[in-house]
């Protein structure tokens, strides 16, 4: 029998539908129902492809005995993560604060007006490694909620002001120069110069970060950037069969993955890699961009055109039973029995398989050791995949969501434009398409969507910031205003809803629920703050459109955070990629006009691949309406032309692909 999740948009909730747990979801009905039954609220926060979600499920909330309990005493709300970032933030810091650490599956016992009072993470069935079992801890909280009631309200109470007294730090200041300096000292003794990466493990991929070193026109910067994008690719972290970057590493030498592949991670390591390519011709970047996009494209899009948010961690092994990674390593003996003794061994050596297994049960992940022979590699890596496509793949989390999408619309478009692949244009433009016909309803956006069905949860900030730059890119791509009118739409409701008193931004809406606190997080962790999101794409505008008040509006939200760039640059990735592009690294306007045709596709081609980071690119038609760029740009001689530009200010205009690389490789 079914509970009420069964009518859930989240995949995460409709794998919870059917436990003997009487779930609710998070709103104004679960709330009352606590209230009226004086009950304390049992509020459950993970997602589709989490590994210990799932482990708690199967023995807790799976389990009769504990639901008999849970139903008894609390009043449980099951939430995914991802459709409602805004409540795992707020009871994240809440749990951070209450143990000094966090992570998913979240458990947080709230009072009927959702002030949290204890929280914690993964609990098991049994008392293990100094945990509680799940079953005293709900019978403590029931103790404790019947006969010390006033103890445990105040303690809410002076948890709910310990969140609110977290944010009246201020982070306001200038990005100077001295800044970048420091920032990228403190970096580099960070960095790990025999394994890539930062700081020890687990190992993130450092998207953003990385980013903002690929912008830095200092061999340090290279270093570290080159460093730790050749050790990923090689690594466990990369998928070497099938394409794609998993979670992060549990180790520091990027060798065994936490296994699931997260959508965000891809968009944004596809547009790094694509940068890492242009910036340096490495042709490992290159395989790695092709890889990634391979992979993205067949098994990744939704039949709407969108594209899912991850793949799960956990599979069925050859023994039909449910394992962490199961789906991605080998044995020797797996690979003999595939490949032959011969190319088994030669597998072995080149993927790093040993005897004993470098992750559990005697299975080794694969990663790249050493230079093996190109075409042989080739012909063993087809075997394998195809091998591999006959075991039961890892369930996919098939949502929509706007932000994830967002991003890897701008990096899958930009990447087609680098490499000259319209089929990944064309992918990355429906995508967008999905996202603004289904997710828009015509004054404000909805976070996540699946199977053509919008769900209810409002889009946050980064939702509106990562769909804009999206929209602002595709305007360049395609040359047409349409979707500048579209990302203005964005902006306006940003500028609306999102401002605060001190030039930044907070993560939610003005007029969304009201949470214990307003979430206003101006870090990067493994995706973008929505602050640092809204200023590259506030600048992606600037230069596209020539207004100067986006530009004006960056400078502001920068200013309001600045001295994160200096305080925490590893947290800061993306606010440390803005300043250096207008310190040390000018983005440029390119406008190309003329006939379409393989004359001005060289043309366009080169642009995209030459011009600086943070760059506006737009070829079409003279004095298009809309597309201030291209007003005034005629062709030379009736040839193709490029105008490269600062401040809508154009050098000579240009008709070789020699001379547009010249003008950009110039000051």
């Amino acid at each position: 029998m079914a509970n009420r999740l069964a009518s859930a948009t989240s995949p995460y909730l409709l794998q919870h539908a059917k436990n003997p747990v009487d779930w609710w979801e998070w709103g104004p009905e679960a709330f009352a129902e606590a209230k009226r039954r004086d009950a304390p609220i049992l509020l459950s926060v993970g997602y589709a492809a989490c590994h210990w979600c799932h482990v708690m499920a199967h023995e807790s909330f799976e389990n009769e005995a504990t639901a008999a309990l849970i139903n008894r005493g609390f009043l449980p709300v099951k939430v995914d993560r991802e459709e409602r970032p805004d409540v795992d933030t707020v009871y994240m810091q809440a749990t951070q604060a209450m143990t000094g650490q966090g992570g998913w599956p979240m458990t947080v016992f709230l009072t009927p007006d959702r002030r949290p009072f204890y929280a914690g993470t993964y609990f098991p069935p049994t008392p293990r490694h100094g945990l509680p079992s799940f079953a005293q801890v709900l019978g403590a909280i029931e103790e404790a909620w019947r006969d010390r009631r006033e103890e445990v309200v105040q303690s809410a109470g002076e948890i709910t002001e310990q969140l609110a007294e977290m944010r009246t730090g201020s982070l306001a200041g200038e990005v100077s120069e001295a800044d970048l300096d420091e920032a990228l000292a403190a970096l580099a003794r960070e960095y790990d110069t025999e394994r890539g990466g930062f700081g020890r493990a687990p190992k993130f991929p450092p998207s953003m970060l990385l980013e903002a070193l690929l912008r830095l026109p200092r061999e340090d910067a290279a270093t570290m950037a080159s460093g730790t994008l050749e050790a990923m690719a090689r690594g466990g972290i990369y998928d070497q069969l099938g394409g794609g970057f998993a979670r992060y590493s549990v180790d520091a030498g990027w060798v065994v993955p936490h296994f699931e592949k997260m959508l965000y991670d891809n968009a944004l390591l596809l547009g790094v890699y694509t940068h890492a390519w242009r910036r340096t011709g490495a042709e490992r970047a290159r395989a790695v961009v092709e890889g990634t996009v391979e992979w993205l494209l067949a098994a990744m899009r939704t039949p709407e055109g969108g594209f899912a948010a991850s793949l799960d961690a956990d599979s069925l092994d050859l023994g039909g039973v449910l394992r962490e990674g199961a789906y991605y390593v080998w044995t020797p003996a797996q690979l003999a029995e595939v490949l032959g003794p011969d190319d088994a061994a030669f597998a072995a050596a080149a993927y790093g398989v040993t005897p004993a297994g470098t992750f559990e049960h005697g299975a080794s992940t694969l990663r790249l050791v050493g230079e093996p022979d190109p075409a042989r590699l080739a012909d063993v890596r087809a075997r394998l995949l195809a091998a591999r496509g006959r075991r039961t793949p890892p369930g996919r989390d098939d949502k929509v969501v706007a932000a994830w999408n967002g991003w890897l619309v701008e990096a899958l478009a930009r990447s087609g434009m680098v490499l000259e692949r319209p089929a990944w244009v064309t992918a990355a433009t429906d995508a967008a398409e999905l996202v603004w016909r289904l997710h828009w309803d015509g004054s404000r956006l909805r976070r996540t969507s699946r199977s053509g069905r919008v769900g209810d949860a409002p889009g946050i900030l980064e939702d509106y910031a990562a769909t804009a730059q999206a929209a602002v890119t595709l305007a360049g791509v395609h040359g047409d205003p349409m979707w500048l009118d579209r990302a203005r739409s964005l902006f306006a409701v940003i500028d609306d809803q999102f401002s605060d008193e001190e030039g930044g931004y907070h993560d939610t809406a003005a007029d969304a629920e009201s949470l214990v606190t307003r979430p206003a997080d101006p870090t990067d962790n493994a995706t973008p703050s929505g602050l640092s999101a809204t200023v590259h794409a506030l600048r992606a505008m600037a230069e596209l459109s020539g207004e100067d008040s986006y530009a004006g509006r960056a400078d502001r939200a920068v200013a309001a955070t600045g001295r994160l760039v200096r305080a925490a640059p590893r947290f800061a990735g993306w606010l440390l990629a803005d300043a250096a592009t207008r310190l040390r690294s000018p983005a440029v306007q390119v406008a190309l006009v003329g006939e379409p045709g393989p004359e001005r596709q060289a043309l366009v081609s080169a642009a995209w691949r030459s011009a600086p980071a943070g760059s506006a690119i737009v070829a079409g038609e003279a004095d298009r309406p809309g597309l201030a760029l291209l007003a005034d740009r005629t062709p030379i001689q009736g040839r193709p032309t490029a105008y490269v530009c600062r401040h809508f200010v154009c050098r000579l205009p240009v008709t070789t692909v020699e001379d547009l690389h010249n003008q950009l490789a110039g000051p």
